[in-house]
């Protein structure tokens, strides 16, 4: 029921991924208000919350919300994930108080992958779960972070990068520099060191680590710039008769970089650090980013990534 194109291309998302990725979909909704679910599953509840809600408050109040009710069915089993491009606050607000979290960790945070030219894309949190965050924080971010890579996208000693203002370790802000200290002291992690803003593509590493503020912000600044880029090159192209002759010859070999640097493409984020699945969708998500949402929770069930945070967080470290 939540995202900019709701209920729709969410309902015809859905339908896609059972019909060309063969998976099994429970859409979560107010029926009334869902029009045509497309021979789909539904289960019915009640209530909504809306993208511009209070998240803590609406969860606590609407208990008959589609968040609550998909986290819901995720605790007890009846299904492996939920999916959700509605208000990402009440959604990681549902997931937690519904899935609780995994013995020992301190807060879950938003895995975002970030197409990476070349190679397998990179994994930058947090993402904007937690704006403010301590050292030790961090240090669980980069552990989940490179345990989700790991199991994901099959790298076997995921580097790690800690964002900052230079690549020395005395450069950033006291958190940065605490931060740095600490990740280079732990034991069985690939720590590559700081890394800067012009690393986030292509990067060097295959996670970048930073406070959800400051993830948040880098990640927005990246989508902003890369839809001035393509649009930039559009209109170019669109110049005069001699620009779209060279247009139509190097199309060829644009589009797939285009397609590959499209966050519909990538399929969502990941709340790690929870005791289930949950993949957050972009807001303005359309049937394909769905689809692909879908795709990343199945295969976030079929690599077991919740139990192999459960064995990367020890209690002890909480």
């Amino acid at each position: 029921m939540g995202g900019d194109f709701a209920p729709g291309e969410i309902i015809a998302g859905a339908r896609a991924a059972v019909d060309e990725l063969g998976l099994s979909v429970i859409l979560v909704g107010v029926p009334e208000l869902m029009g045509d679910p497309l021979g789909l599953d539904v289960f019915a509840c009640s209530e909504i919350i809306a993208m511009d809600d209070d998240p803590a408050a609406s969860v606590r109040k609407k208990k008959d919300s589609s968040l609550v009710r998909s986290a819901e069915l995720v605790r007890d089993g009846k299904a492996c994930a939920m999916v959700s491009a509605g208000n990402t606050g009440a959604t990681m607000a549902s997931a937690l108080l519904r899935m609780g979290r995994l013995p020992g960790v301190v807060r879950p945070c938003i895995a975002t992958p970030i197409p990476n030219p070349g190679r397998q894309p990179m994994v930058l949190v947090d993402a904007g779960a937690n704006s403010e965050c301590t050292p030790e924080m961090l240090v669980q971010f980069a552990q989940m972070a490179s345990t989700f890579a790991s199991a994901h996208f099959g790298v076997a000693s995921p580097k790690v990068g800690l964002l900052s203002i230079g690549e020395e370790s005395t450069k950033g802000t006291p958190l940065v520099k605490e931060t740095h200290a600490l990740l280079a002291a732990l034991p069985g992690l690939n720590f590559a060191g700081n890394v800067e803003g012009r690393d986030l593509v292509p990067s060097p590493v295959d996670v970048i680590v930073t406070d959800g503020f400051t993830g948040n912000v880098a990640l927005k600044t990246l989508e902003g710039a890369l839809k001035f880029i393509f649009k930039a090159v559009l209109d170019v192209v669109e110049t005069n008769d001699e620009t779209r002759a060279a247009g139509a010859v190097l199309f060829e070999y644009l589009l797939p970089l285009a397609s590959a640097m499209t966050p519909e493409n990538q399929g969502g984020a990941m709340l790690l650090g929870l005791d289930g699945i949950c993949v957050i969708s972009h807001g303005s998500s359309n049937a394909v980013a769905i689809k692909n949402a879908l795709r990343v929770a199945a295969e976030m069930d079929a690599a077991g990534v919740v139990e192999k945070l459960r064995l990367t967080i020890r209690p002890d470290q909480g």
